[in-house]
């Protein structure tokens, strides 16, 4: 014999007075509870890696300046790698990004790709392509 034995089968007791619990507020006084609410967010972010932006020399940044002016005046598909700035925290990442270019803004200093895209000039560090292979 258990010792619940003289209630397991009892009915079950529904309150004349207060009505039911929806099932999602139930549900919600079963779920973890995290103290420190953030904390480990503020770890992710103390733990993720940025990069340094490379400085060109004045020869690169020329190379890539004849890059672009070569592929705008081709209208060649070519693929542009720049510095991507980090928005919380110093350096950032680089990025590549394959189009074809529309424009150079020499006033903006950006590069404006047909579908829109911009890119400022002050982060591009490469652009290549076919169109460039025959310069290798």
């Amino acid at each position: 014999m258990s010792k619940y034995d003289d209630i397991i089968n009892l009915p079950h007791n529904v309150s004349s007075v207060h009505p039911p619990m929806p099932m999602e507020n139930r549900a919600a006084q079963f779920a973890p509870f995290a103290a420190l609410t953030g904390h480990a967010a503020a770890i992710e972010e103390t733990g993720r890696v940025t990069s340094k932006k490379i400085e060109l020399s004045d020869e690169e940044k020329m190379n890539v300046s004849r890059h672009l002016e070569y592929a705008l005046r081709h209208r060649a598909v070519v693929t542009i790698t720049y510095f991507l700035p980090d928005p919380y925290k110093e350096g950032g990442r680089y990025v590549s990004y394959s189009g074809q270019i529309k424009k150079i803004d020499e006033y903006e200093h950006k590069v404006i790709m047909t579908d829109g895209k911009m890119i400022s000039l002050y982060m591009i560090c490469a652009v290549i392509g076919s169109i460039f292979d025959k310069f290798a």
